[in-house]
């Protein structure tokens, strides 16, 4: 297979995040009477993290489950020997399914309980999507910090602007 999946799957997530920023830009802010934001951009993150599950399953159908080692491997040099590459093995892809399962999951349960900056929260919950994911599959050392250390941001908004009493 020569279609990059693991790049596609990946970066869905961060495409639709930049997509409904870029949107929400050119639009304006939509808000109802009572002040809330239109639920029309939490639909948008949800079919870009659905487009992102059904990615992952395509993904896995291309496994080989026979196979050792990496599979589906990516690799491109960078600067200073820094490689961008990726590949997946049984756990990680098992790992991603969950993760791409799991985030079109938390945004319907999020449906009329985020009134306030929706925008800004579904952009987080599709950042941090792609970061988990790229976690996941990063087989550089250098890539893997990054995805991991990047991903801290968007879980630290998600909690500290949406999270409980108690967060």
């Amino acid at each position: 297979m020569d279609f990059p999946i693991l790049s596609a799957v990946t970066f869905t997530p961060l495409a639709g995040a930049i997509l409904i920023l870029l949107i929400k830009g050119l639009t304006g802010p939509q808000t109802r009477p009572d002040g809330s934001e239109d639920e029309r951009v939490l639909y948008a993150g949800l079919m870009f993290s659905v487009a992102t599950f059904v990615g992952s399953i395509i993904m896995f159908l291309s496994f080989d489950l026979n196979g050792t080692g990496y599979q589906l491997v990516e690799e491109a040099n960078w600067f200073a020997g820094i490689k961008y590459k990726m590949g997946v093995d049984g756990m990680s892809l098992l790992l991603i399914l969950l993760t791409t399962l799991l985030t079109p999951i938390a945004l319907i349960a999020s449906i009329g309980s985020i009134k306030h900056r929706l925008t800004e929260f579904v952009v987080a919950f599709l950042v941090l999507e792609t970061f988990m994911i790229g976690v996941f599959c990063a087989l550089d050392l250098i890539l893997f910090y990054l995805f991991f250390e990047a991903g801290l941001i968007p879980m630290f908004l998600i909690i500290g602007i949406w999270g409980g009493a108690n967060r």
